[in-house]
Protein backbone atom coordinates (compact mmCIF):
# COMPACT_ATOMS: atom_id res chain seq x y z
CA UNK A 1 0.00 0.00 0.00
CA UNK A 2 1.75 3.00 -1.25
CA UNK A 3 0.73 6.53 1.14
CA UNK A 4 2.28 8.88 -1.86
CA UNK A 5 -0.76 9.72 -3.48
CA UNK A 6 -0.76 13.42 -4.58
CA UNK A 7 -3.04 13.00 -7.14
CA UNK A 8 0.13 13.91 -9.67
CA UNK A 9 1.46 11.46 -12.09
CA UNK A 10 5.58 10.61 -11.85
CA UNK A 11 7.99 13.15 -13.70
CA UNK A 12 5.19 15.68 -13.55
CA UNK A 13 6.79 18.24 -11.92
CA UNK A 14 5.85 22.16 -12.32
CA UNK A 15 8.93 23.76 -14.42
CA UNK A 16 9.02 26.57 -11.79
CA UNK A 17 9.33 23.55 -8.35
CA UNK A 18 12.44 23.28 -6.56
CA UNK A 19 14.53 20.23 -6.98
CA UNK A 20 14.18 19.16 -4.01
CA UNK A 21 12.33 16.96 -1.97
CA UNK A 22 8.62 17.97 -2.40
CA UNK A 23 5.31 16.41 -2.01
CA UNK A 24 5.18 15.95 -5.55
CA UNK A 25 6.54 12.72 -6.93
CA UNK A 26 9.11 13.68 -8.62
CA UNK A 27 11.21 12.48 -12.32
CA UNK A 28 12.70 9.46 -10.62
CA UNK A 29 11.63 6.43 -7.69
CA UNK A 30 13.98 7.87 -5.48
CA UNK A 31 12.10 11.17 -4.61
CA UNK A 32 11.09 12.04 -1.12
CA UNK A 33 7.73 13.06 -0.33
CA UNK A 34 8.28 16.33 1.89
CA UNK A 35 8.44 19.77 0.67
CA UNK A 36 12.22 21.33 0.28
CA UNK A 37 12.77 23.42 3.16
CA UNK A 38 11.70 26.81 2.50
CA UNK A 39 9.26 25.77 -0.02
CA UNK A 40 6.04 24.95 -0.21
CA UNK A 41 4.87 21.49 -2.11
CA UNK A 42 3.93 23.31 -4.56
CA UNK A 43 7.09 25.49 -4.59
CA UNK A 44 8.37 28.69 -3.74
CA UNK A 45 5.82 31.28 -2.87
CA UNK A 46 2.62 29.03 -2.12
CA UNK A 47 0.18 30.37 -0.01
CA UNK A 48 0.62 28.94 3.78
CA UNK A 49 -1.61 28.76 6.24
CA UNK A 50 -1.75 30.18 9.90
CA UNK A 51 0.63 27.55 10.75
CA UNK A 52 2.84 28.34 8.10
CA UNK A 53 2.05 25.42 6.42
CA UNK A 54 0.92 25.34 2.45
CA UNK A 55 -1.95 23.50 2.34
CA UNK A 56 -1.34 21.01 0.46
CA UNK A 57 0.93 19.90 2.41
CA UNK A 58 -1.57 20.17 5.64
CA UNK A 59 -3.76 18.01 3.79
CA UNK A 60 -1.16 15.38 3.56
CA UNK A 61 -0.38 15.28 6.87
CA UNK A 62 -3.55 14.68 7.53
CA UNK A 63 -4.26 11.84 5.73
CA UNK A 64 -1.20 10.78 6.69
CA UNK A 65 -1.71 10.57 10.84
CA UNK A 66 -5.23 9.52 10.03
CA UNK A 67 -3.87 6.73 8.15
CA UNK A 68 -1.39 5.73 10.74
CA UNK A 69 -4.08 6.42 13.36
CA UNK A 70 -6.15 3.30 11.49
CA UNK A 71 -3.41 1.00 11.46
CA UNK A 72 -2.05 1.42 15.10
CA UNK A 73 -5.72 0.56 15.65
CA UNK A 74 -5.64 -2.65 13.91
CA UNK A 75 -2.36 -3.32 15.21
CA UNK A 76 -4.18 -3.37 18.56
CA UNK A 77 -6.87 -5.91 17.74
CA UNK A 78 -4.16 -8.23 16.56
CA UNK A 79 -2.55 -7.77 19.29
CA UNK A 80 -5.66 -8.86 21.39
CA UNK A 81 -6.49 -11.93 19.18
CA UNK A 82 -2.48 -12.45 19.79
CA UNK A 83 -3.08 -12.66 23.48
CA UNK A 84 -6.33 -14.57 23.29
CA UNK A 85 -4.84 -17.14 21.02
CA UNK A 86 -1.58 -18.03 23.42
CA UNK A 87 -4.19 -17.35 26.55
CA UNK A 88 -6.72 -20.24 24.72
CA UNK A 89 -3.86 -22.91 24.01
CA UNK A 90 -1.21 -22.39 27.06
CA UNK A 91 -3.92 -21.28 29.45
CA UNK A 92 -1.67 -19.41 32.21
CA UNK A 93 1.23 -22.13 32.67
CA UNK A 94 4.62 -22.76 32.91
CA UNK A 95 4.42 -22.42 29.22
CA UNK A 96 3.00 -18.91 28.77
CA UNK A 97 5.64 -18.44 31.12
CA UNK A 98 8.14 -18.87 29.57
CA UNK A 99 6.68 -17.61 26.00
CA UNK A 100 6.58 -14.18 28.52
CA UNK A 101 10.15 -14.11 29.23
CA UNK A 102 11.43 -14.73 26.97
CA UNK A 103 9.22 -11.77 25.16
CA UNK A 104 10.85 -9.63 27.79
CA UNK A 105 13.82 -9.11 25.26
CA UNK A 106 11.59 -8.16 22.24
CA UNK A 107 9.42 -5.90 24.39
CA UNK A 108 12.19 -3.85 25.58
CA UNK A 109 13.96 -3.73 22.03
CA UNK A 110 10.56 -2.34 20.32
CA UNK A 111 11.01 0.44 22.49
CA UNK A 112 14.80 1.36 21.71
CA UNK A 113 14.96 0.00 18.28
CA UNK A 114 11.54 0.82 16.51
CA UNK A 115 9.21 3.35 18.61
CA UNK A 116 11.86 5.70 20.20
CA UNK A 117 15.81 5.75 19.86
CA UNK A 118 15.60 4.62 16.07
CA UNK A 119 13.84 6.80 14.61
CA UNK A 120 14.59 10.06 17.28
CA UNK A 121 18.29 9.50 16.13
CA UNK A 122 17.66 8.93 12.26
CA UNK A 123 14.79 10.75 11.40
CA UNK A 124 17.21 14.23 12.38
CA UNK A 125 19.85 12.72 10.41
CA UNK A 126 17.78 11.66 6.73
CA UNK A 127 16.39 14.95 7.53
CA UNK A 128 19.86 16.70 7.09
CA UNK A 129 20.79 14.24 4.03
CA UNK A 130 17.64 15.39 2.63
CA UNK A 131 18.27 19.17 2.97
CA UNK A 132 21.97 18.90 1.61
CA UNK A 133 20.64 16.97 -1.30
CA UNK A 134 18.00 19.92 -1.98
CA UNK A 135 20.47 23.07 -1.63
CA UNK A 136 23.11 21.05 -3.69
CA UNK A 137 25.29 20.67 -0.89
CA UNK A 138 27.19 17.23 -1.84
CA UNK A 139 30.81 16.13 -2.28
CA UNK A 140 32.13 15.27 -5.50
CA UNK A 141 28.45 14.90 -7.10
CA UNK A 142 27.91 12.09 -4.42
CA UNK A 143 23.99 11.73 -3.05
CA UNK A 144 23.99 12.72 0.78
CA UNK A 145 21.32 9.87 1.53
CA UNK A 146 23.01 7.56 0.01
CA UNK A 147 26.21 8.56 1.90
CA UNK A 148 24.14 8.69 5.16
CA UNK A 149 22.81 4.70 3.96
CA UNK A 150 26.38 3.68 2.77
CA UNK A 151 27.98 4.44 6.03
CA UNK A 152 25.06 3.88 8.55
CA UNK A 153 23.49 0.72 7.54
CA UNK A 154 26.36 -1.73 6.88
CA UNK A 155 27.78 -1.06 10.61
CA UNK A 156 24.72 -1.06 12.18
CA UNK A 157 23.42 -4.89 11.09
CA UNK A 158 26.76 -5.80 11.97
CA UNK A 159 26.41 -4.43 15.31
CA UNK A 160 22.78 -6.11 15.63
CA UNK A 161 23.97 -9.35 14.12
CA UNK A 162 26.47 -9.31 17.03
CA UNK A 163 24.00 -8.68 19.58
CA UNK A 164 21.50 -11.05 18.57
CA UNK A 165 24.46 -14.23 18.34
CA UNK A 166 25.21 -12.98 21.86
CA UNK A 167 21.63 -13.42 23.48
CA UNK A 168 21.38 -16.43 21.53
CA UNK A 169 24.32 -18.13 23.40
CA UNK A 170 23.62 -16.23 26.52
CA UNK A 171 19.86 -16.91 26.69
CA UNK A 172 20.88 -19.01 29.88
CA UNK A 173 22.16 -16.59 31.76
CA UNK A 174 19.35 -13.99 30.75
CA UNK A 175 16.62 -16.20 31.83
CA UNK A 176 18.38 -16.45 34.81
CA UNK A 177 18.55 -12.87 35.64
CA UNK A 178 14.83 -12.29 34.55
CA UNK A 179 13.65 -15.47 35.91
CA UNK A 180 15.77 -16.82 38.63
CA UNK A 181 13.27 -19.07 40.24
CA UNK A 182 12.00 -20.78 37.39
CA UNK A 183 12.03 -24.68 38.24
CA UNK A 184 13.31 -26.09 34.93
CA UNK A 185 14.49 -22.86 32.38
CA UNK A 186 15.30 -25.02 29.79
CA UNK A 187 12.13 -23.63 27.84
CA UNK A 188 12.18 -20.65 28.60
CA UNK A 189 15.76 -20.61 26.99
CA UNK A 190 14.47 -21.93 23.63
CA UNK A 191 11.78 -19.22 23.56
CA UNK A 192 15.06 -16.39 24.33
CA UNK A 193 16.50 -18.34 21.20
CA UNK A 194 14.03 -17.56 19.21
CA UNK A 195 13.05 -14.47 19.63
CA UNK A 196 16.96 -13.17 19.83
CA UNK A 197 16.56 -12.22 16.52
CA UNK A 198 14.42 -9.18 16.91
CA UNK A 199 17.66 -7.39 18.08
CA UNK A 200 18.52 -7.52 14.41
CA UNK A 201 14.88 -7.84 12.79
CA UNK A 202 13.77 -4.87 15.03
CA UNK A 203 16.99 -2.65 14.79
CA UNK A 204 16.45 -3.16 10.40
CA UNK A 205 12.95 -2.12 10.61
CA UNK A 206 13.52 0.94 12.77
CA UNK A 207 16.19 2.09 10.15
CA UNK A 208 14.08 1.45 7.77
CA UNK A 209 10.75 3.32 9.15
CA UNK A 210 12.74 6.11 9.95
CA UNK A 211 14.28 6.87 6.70
CA UNK A 212 10.93 6.28 5.12
CA UNK A 213 9.38 8.72 7.86
CA UNK A 214 11.77 11.37 6.96
CA UNK A 215 10.83 10.94 3.00
CA UNK A 216 7.24 11.52 3.66
CA UNK A 217 6.10 7.39 3.69
CA UNK A 218 4.20 7.11 6.76
CA UNK A 219 1.95 3.91 6.03
CA UNK A 220 4.50 0.98 5.63
CA UNK A 221 6.13 2.37 8.46
CA UNK A 222 2.73 2.58 10.58
CA UNK A 223 2.10 -1.43 9.35
CA UNK A 224 4.93 -3.23 10.56
CA UNK A 225 3.06 -4.34 14.01
CA UNK A 226 -0.10 -5.54 11.76
CA UNK A 227 2.44 -7.64 10.13
CA UNK A 228 4.16 -8.83 13.42
CA UNK A 229 1.07 -9.82 15.49
CA UNK A 230 -0.33 -11.61 12.25
CA UNK A 231 3.01 -13.66 12.02
CA UNK A 232 2.48 -14.48 15.72
CA UNK A 233 -1.26 -15.45 15.28
CA UNK A 234 -0.29 -17.48 11.94
CA UNK A 235 2.70 -19.47 13.57
CA UNK A 236 0.83 -20.28 16.90
CA UNK A 237 -2.36 -21.77 14.90
CA UNK A 238 -0.43 -23.27 12.26
CA UNK A 239 1.96 -25.20 14.76
CA UNK A 240 0.94 -24.89 18.56
CA UNK A 241 0.34 -28.90 18.41
CA UNK A 242 3.73 -29.85 17.39
CA UNK A 243 5.85 -26.99 18.64
CA UNK A 244 3.78 -25.98 21.99
CA UNK A 245 4.70 -22.45 23.23
CA UNK A 246 7.70 -22.81 20.64
CA UNK A 247 5.37 -21.80 18.15
CA UNK A 248 4.81 -18.63 19.47
CA UNK A 249 8.14 -17.73 19.97
CA UNK A 250 8.61 -18.71 16.26
CA UNK A 251 6.13 -16.68 15.49
CA UNK A 252 7.63 -13.56 16.95
CA UNK A 253 10.96 -14.40 14.98
CA UNK A 254 9.17 -14.53 12.01
CA UNK A 255 6.72 -11.73 12.91
CA UNK A 256 9.86 -10.02 12.40
CA UNK A 257 10.94 -10.43 9.50
CA UNK A 258 7.83 -9.52 8.30
CA UNK A 259 8.04 -6.27 9.79
CA UNK A 260 10.86 -5.46 6.97
CA UNK A 261 9.81 -6.88 4.38
CA UNK A 262 6.61 -4.58 4.82
CA UNK A 263 8.74 -1.44 4.22
CA UNK A 264 11.17 -3.30 1.70
CA UNK A 265 9.11 -2.17 -1.66
CA UNK A 266 8.63 1.32 -0.57
CA UNK A 267 12.49 1.52 0.67
CA UNK A 268 13.82 0.48 -2.60
CA UNK A 269 11.44 3.27 -4.46
CA UNK A 270 12.38 6.04 -2.26
CA UNK A 271 15.97 5.64 -0.66
CA UNK A 272 18.91 5.16 -3.30
CA UNK A 273 21.08 2.32 -1.55
CA UNK A 274 24.52 1.95 -2.45
CA UNK A 275 25.55 -1.10 -4.57
CA UNK A 276 26.88 -3.65 -1.95
CA UNK A 277 30.40 -3.64 -1.81
CA UNK A 278 33.36 -3.20 0.87
CA UNK A 279 34.61 0.13 1.09
CA UNK A 280 38.12 0.78 1.96
CA UNK A 281 38.30 1.85 5.63
CA UNK A 282 39.66 5.24 4.64
CA UNK A 283 36.84 6.04 2.79
CA UNK A 284 34.42 4.30 4.30
CA UNK A 285 35.68 6.71 7.38
CA UNK A 286 35.40 9.37 5.56
CA UNK A 287 32.13 9.35 4.26
CA UNK A 288 30.87 8.51 8.06
CA UNK A 289 32.19 12.10 9.17
CA UNK A 290 30.67 13.55 6.06
CA UNK A 291 27.42 11.81 5.89
CA UNK A 292 26.86 10.62 9.52
CA UNK A 293 27.55 13.46 11.85
CA UNK A 294 24.32 13.26 14.01
CA UNK A 295 25.39 9.35 14.92
CA UNK A 296 28.10 9.80 17.07
CA UNK A 297 28.22 8.55 20.76
CA UNK A 298 27.46 11.79 22.27
CA UNK A 299 24.13 12.30 19.92
CA UNK A 300 23.31 8.29 20.22
CA UNK A 301 23.82 8.26 24.64
CA UNK A 302 21.53 10.72 25.71
CA UNK A 303 18.88 9.33 23.38
CA UNK A 304 19.19 5.77 24.74
CA UNK A 305 19.10 7.03 28.35
CA UNK A 306 16.02 8.98 27.88
CA UNK A 307 14.52 5.68 26.05
CA UNK A 308 15.51 3.26 28.86
CA UNK A 309 14.68 5.81 31.84
CA UNK A 310 11.27 5.92 30.35
CA UNK A 311 10.96 2.32 29.68
CA UNK A 312 12.36 1.86 33.15
CA UNK A 313 8.66 3.32 34.56
CA UNK A 314 7.00 0.06 33.80
CA UNK A 315 9.47 -1.77 36.08
CA UNK A 316 9.48 0.85 39.02
CA UNK A 317 5.60 -0.18 38.88
CA UNK A 318 5.68 -3.81 38.29
CA UNK A 319 8.49 -3.96 41.54
CA UNK A 320 6.22 -1.98 43.37
CA UNK A 321 3.27 -4.03 42.56
CA UNK A 322 5.06 -7.38 43.41
CA UNK A 323 4.37 -5.78 46.98
CA UNK A 324 0.92 -6.32 46.86
CA UNK A 325 -1.66 -9.21 46.44
CA UNK A 326 -2.07 -11.19 44.10
CA UNK A 327 -3.44 -9.97 40.58
CA UNK A 328 -2.01 -6.33 41.12
CA UNK A 329 0.23 -6.59 38.92
CA UNK A 330 -2.43 -8.34 36.11
CA UNK A 331 -4.77 -5.03 36.82
CA UNK A 332 -2.07 -2.26 36.47
CA UNK A 333 -1.36 -3.94 33.33
CA UNK A 334 -4.66 -4.65 32.08
CA UNK A 335 -5.29 -0.68 33.16
CA UNK A 336 -2.44 0.31 31.69
CA UNK A 337 -2.57 -1.17 28.05
CA UNK A 338 -6.63 0.19 27.32
CA UNK A 339 -6.02 4.02 29.17
CA UNK A 340 -2.94 4.56 26.86
CA UNK A 341 -4.56 4.02 23.86
CA UNK A 342 -5.69 7.48 23.64
CA UNK A 343 -2.00 8.97 24.05
CA UNK A 344 -1.02 6.24 21.43
CA UNK A 345 -3.52 7.80 18.94
CA UNK A 346 -2.38 11.32 19.53
CA UNK A 347 1.33 10.74 19.38
CA UNK A 348 0.58 9.34 15.61
CA UNK A 349 0.23 13.22 14.99
CA UNK A 350 3.70 14.07 16.57
CA UNK A 351 5.06 10.77 14.63
CA UNK A 352 3.99 12.41 11.10
CA UNK A 353 5.58 15.57 11.39
CA UNK A 354 8.80 14.78 13.34
CA UNK A 355 10.51 14.64 9.90
CA UNK A 356 8.93 18.36 8.87
CA UNK A 357 10.48 19.91 12.11
CA UNK A 358 14.07 18.08 11.53
CA UNK A 359 13.58 19.49 8.19
CA UNK A 360 13.12 22.97 9.46
CA UNK A 361 15.92 23.02 11.84
CA UNK A 362 18.12 21.60 9.62
CA UNK A 363 17.55 24.41 7.37
CA UNK A 364 17.70 26.71 10.11
CA UNK A 365 13.97 27.99 10.09
CA UNK A 366 13.17 28.22 13.76
CA UNK A 367 10.01 30.13 12.98
CA UNK A 368 8.53 27.80 10.92
CA UNK A 369 9.53 24.68 13.63
CA UNK A 370 7.97 27.07 15.82
CA UNK A 371 5.27 27.01 14.50
CA UNK A 372 4.90 23.42 13.86
CA UNK A 373 5.62 22.52 17.18
CA UNK A 374 3.05 24.77 19.13
CA UNK A 375 0.27 23.10 16.49
CA UNK A 376 1.28 20.18 17.00
CA UNK A 377 1.12 19.94 20.92
CA UNK A 378 -2.63 21.73 20.81
CA UNK A 379 -3.76 18.86 18.51
CA UNK A 380 -2.36 16.35 20.53
CA UNK A 381 -3.71 17.48 23.59
CA UNK A 382 -7.26 17.56 21.94
CA UNK A 383 -6.97 13.90 21.09
CA UNK A 384 -5.32 12.36 24.18
CA UNK A 385 -7.58 14.67 26.45
CA UNK A 386 -10.90 13.72 24.56
CA UNK A 387 -9.50 10.01 25.25
CA UNK A 388 -9.04 11.04 28.74
CA UNK A 389 -12.72 11.93 29.12
CA UNK A 390 -13.91 8.84 27.85
CA UNK A 391 -11.63 6.98 29.77
CA UNK A 392 -12.71 8.95 32.88
CA UNK A 393 -16.31 8.31 32.43
CA UNK A 394 -16.70 5.21 31.45
CA UNK A 395 -13.59 2.99 32.51
CA UNK A 396 -15.54 -0.03 33.87
CA UNK A 397 -18.01 -0.42 30.97
CA UNK A 398 -14.99 -0.40 28.83
CA UNK A 399 -12.98 -3.40 30.97
CA UNK A 400 -16.08 -5.39 31.47
CA UNK A 401 -16.73 -5.38 27.38
CA UNK A 402 -12.87 -5.95 26.71
CA UNK A 403 -12.05 -8.69 29.55
CA UNK A 404 -14.83 -9.83 32.00
CA UNK A 405 -15.38 -13.21 30.95
CA UNK A 406 -14.00 -16.56 32.36
CA UNK A 407 -11.78 -16.27 35.45
CA UNK A 408 -11.69 -12.04 35.04
CA UNK A 409 -14.82 -11.56 37.47
CA UNK A 410 -16.64 -8.61 38.18
CA UNK A 411 -14.55 -7.49 41.05
CA UNK A 412 -11.45 -7.26 38.75
CA UNK A 413 -13.35 -5.23 36.64
CA UNK A 414 -13.63 -2.75 39.19
CA UNK A 415 -10.40 -3.07 40.33
CA UNK A 416 -8.97 -2.53 36.75
CA UNK A 417 -11.49 0.28 36.17
CA UNK A 418 -10.75 2.31 39.54
CA UNK A 419 -6.56 2.26 38.53
CA UNK A 420 -7.73 3.21 34.82
CA UNK A 421 -9.38 6.23 36.42
CA UNK A 422 -5.82 7.37 38.00
CA UNK A 423 -3.99 6.36 35.18
CA UNK A 424 -5.79 8.18 32.56
CA UNK A 425 -4.50 11.66 35.07
CA UNK A 426 -1.56 11.05 33.87
CA UNK A 427 -2.45 10.53 29.93
CA UNK A 428 -1.82 14.30 28.98
CA UNK A 429 1.69 14.40 31.00
CA UNK A 430 2.41 10.99 28.30
CA UNK A 431 1.45 12.66 25.48
CA UNK A 432 3.68 15.38 26.09
CA UNK A 433 6.65 13.78 26.93
CA UNK A 434 6.27 12.06 23.32
CA UNK A 435 5.64 15.02 21.77
CA UNK A 436 8.21 17.64 23.47
CA UNK A 437 10.73 14.64 22.99
CA UNK A 438 10.89 15.12 19.51
CA UNK A 439 11.96 18.83 19.09
CA UNK A 440 15.04 18.03 21.15
CA UNK A 441 16.55 15.60 19.22
CA UNK A 442 15.70 16.89 15.80
CA UNK A 443 18.52 19.14 15.89
CA UNK A 444 20.73 16.24 15.87
CA UNK A 445 22.64 18.13 18.60
CA UNK A 446 23.67 16.38 21.61
CA UNK A 447 21.42 17.25 24.77
CA UNK A 448 21.11 15.46 28.20
CA UNK A 449 18.05 17.50 29.24
CA UNK A 450 15.43 15.10 27.61
CA UNK A 451 16.83 12.47 29.79
CA UNK A 452 17.77 14.52 33.05
CA UNK A 453 14.12 15.92 32.65
CA UNK A 454 12.92 12.03 32.64
CA UNK A 455 15.53 10.53 35.16
CA UNK A 456 13.72 13.49 37.52
CA UNK A 457 10.38 12.04 36.59
CA UNK A 458 11.53 9.01 37.25
CA UNK A 459 12.81 9.65 40.59
CA UNK A 460 9.57 11.16 41.20
CA UNK A 461 7.27 8.00 40.31
CA UNK A 462 9.61 5.64 42.63
CA UNK A 463 8.99 8.33 45.70
CA UNK A 464 5.79 8.77 45.37
CA UNK A 465 5.30 4.84 44.77
CA UNK A 466 6.89 4.22 47.98
CA UNK A 467 5.07 6.59 49.86
CA UNK A 468 1.72 6.21 48.32
CA UNK A 469 1.59 1.86 47.49
CA UNK A 470 1.67 1.02 51.06
CA UNK A 471 -1.61 3.15 52.07
CA UNK A 472 -3.94 3.37 48.26
CA UNK A 473 -2.58 -0.20 46.86
CA UNK A 474 -2.51 -0.51 42.73
CA UNK A 475 -4.57 3.42 43.00
CA UNK A 476 -1.23 4.51 45.08
CA UNK A 477 1.18 2.53 41.64
CA UNK A 478 -0.83 4.70 39.02
CA UNK A 479 -0.89 8.03 41.02
CA UNK A 480 2.61 7.83 41.21
CA UNK A 481 2.51 7.18 37.54
CA UNK A 482 0.69 10.09 36.84
CA UNK A 483 2.66 12.20 39.37
CA UNK A 484 6.36 11.57 37.52
CA UNK A 485 5.37 11.64 33.93
CA UNK A 486 3.50 15.13 34.86
CA UNK A 487 6.47 15.93 36.52
CA UNK A 488 8.77 15.09 33.43
CA UNK A 489 6.06 16.88 31.02
CA UNK A 490 6.23 20.30 32.87
CA UNK A 491 10.39 20.09 32.63
CA UNK A 492 10.17 19.27 28.78
CA UNK A 493 7.69 21.95 28.03
CA UNK A 494 9.93 24.70 30.23
CA UNK A 495 13.29 23.54 28.63
CA UNK A 496 11.91 23.13 25.23
CA UNK A 497 11.60 27.14 24.94
CA UNK A 498 15.00 27.98 25.89
CA UNK A 499 17.24 25.47 24.20
CA UNK A 500 15.88 24.24 21.01
CA UNK A 501 12.33 25.49 19.71
CA UNK A 502 11.30 29.02 21.43
CA UNK A 503 7.79 27.80 21.78
CA UNK A 504 5.07 29.97 23.31
CA UNK A 505 5.47 28.09 26.60
CA UNK A 506 2.86 29.90 28.52
CA UNK A 507 0.37 30.10 25.46
CA UNK A 508 0.61 26.02 25.03
CA UNK A 509 0.39 25.95 28.90
CA UNK A 510 -2.99 27.77 28.61
CA UNK A 511 -4.64 26.41 25.41
CA UNK A 512 -3.67 22.79 26.97
CA UNK A 513 -5.46 24.38 30.02
CA UNK A 514 -8.64 24.89 28.18
CA UNK A 515 -8.92 21.87 26.92
CA UNK A 516 -8.13 19.81 29.96
CA UNK A 517 -11.30 22.07 31.57
CA UNK A 518 -12.99 20.51 28.57
CA UNK A 519 -12.51 16.66 29.16
CA UNK A 520 -12.74 17.22 32.82
CA UNK A 521 -16.43 18.53 31.88
CA UNK A 522 -17.02 15.46 29.72
CA UNK A 523 -15.82 12.94 31.42
CA UNK A 524 -17.72 14.17 34.72
CA UNK A 525 -20.94 13.63 31.98
CA UNK A 526 -20.15 10.58 31.24
CA UNK A 527 -19.17 9.25 35.07
CA UNK A 528 -23.11 10.38 35.89
CA UNK A 529 -24.83 9.44 32.87
CA UNK A 530 -22.64 5.87 32.68
CA UNK A 531 -25.13 3.90 35.53
CA UNK A 532 -28.16 5.08 34.02
CA UNK A 533 -27.71 2.59 30.97
CA UNK A 534 -27.64 -1.40 32.25
CA UNK A 535 -26.10 -2.74 29.36
CA UNK A 536 -22.16 -2.00 28.99
CA UNK A 537 -21.93 -2.17 25.51
CA UNK A 538 -25.04 0.43 25.11
CA UNK A 539 -24.01 2.23 27.64
CA UNK A 540 -20.47 2.95 26.07
CA UNK A 541 -21.55 3.24 22.95
CA UNK A 542 -24.17 6.17 23.78
CA UNK A 543 -20.91 7.83 25.62
CA UNK A 544 -19.01 7.49 22.53
CA UNK A 545 -21.60 10.02 21.73
CA UNK A 546 -21.81 12.20 24.90
CA UNK A 547 -18.95 12.69 25.91
CA UNK A 548 -17.38 14.12 22.68
CA UNK A 549 -20.82 16.52 22.61
CA UNK A 550 -20.03 17.50 25.90
CA UNK A 551 -15.81 17.96 24.89
CA UNK A 552 -16.56 20.14 22.31
CA UNK A 553 -19.13 22.55 23.88
CA UNK A 554 -17.03 23.10 26.70
CA UNK A 555 -14.37 24.00 24.39
CA UNK A 556 -15.99 26.30 22.88
CA UNK A 557 -17.35 28.18 25.48
CA UNK A 558 -13.88 27.87 27.02
CA UNK A 559 -12.82 29.36 23.42
CA UNK A 560 -10.01 26.78 22.95
CA UNK A 561 -8.48 27.68 19.64
CA UNK A 562 -8.33 23.51 18.64
CA UNK A 563 -11.48 23.21 19.18
CA UNK A 564 -12.90 26.22 17.29
CA UNK A 565 -10.54 25.58 14.14
CA UNK A 566 -11.48 21.88 14.05
CA UNK A 567 -15.30 22.87 14.48
CA UNK A 568 -14.75 24.99 11.67
CA UNK A 569 -12.52 22.95 9.27
CA UNK A 570 -15.46 20.67 9.72
CA UNK A 571 -18.24 22.95 8.85
CA UNK A 572 -16.09 24.12 5.53
CA UNK A 573 -15.47 20.04 4.71
CA UNK A 574 -19.13 19.39 5.42
CA UNK A 575 -21.53 22.28 4.95
CA UNK A 576 -20.01 24.83 2.62
CA UNK A 577 -18.45 21.52 0.43
CA UNK A 578 -15.03 22.97 0.43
Amino acid sequence: MSDTGTGTEAGARPADAPAGPSLLPASGPTAPLLPAPGAGPEGPGAPETESGEAPRLGAFLARAAAGTAVLTVLAAVLGLVRDQAIARYFGASDASDAFLIAWTVPEMAATLLIEDGMALLLVPAFSLALTRRASGDTEGGADPVRELVAATLPRLFLLLSGGAALLIAGAPWVVGVLAPGLADPRLAVDCTRLTAVTVLTFGITGYFSAALRAHGSFLPPAGVYVAYNLGIIGMTLALHAAWGVRAAAAGVAVGSALMILTQLPMLLRLVPLARPRLPRFGRLKRRAARSAPLLGFAVLAPVVVFVVSRQSQVLVERFLASTLPAGAISHLNYAQKVAQMPMVLSLMICTVTFPVVAQAMAAGEREKARRRVERDLGLAGLVVLLGTAVVLGYAPQIVEVLFQRGAFDAADTASTAQVMRVYALGLLGHCLVGALSRPFFSSGRPTWFPAFAMGTGLLVTMGAGYALTYRFGVDGIATANAIGISSTALLLLMGLGTRVVPIRARDVALSLGRLAGASLAAGAAGWACAPLVPDPVLSLAAGCLLVPAVFFLTGLALRSPEVVSLLALTRRRFLDGR
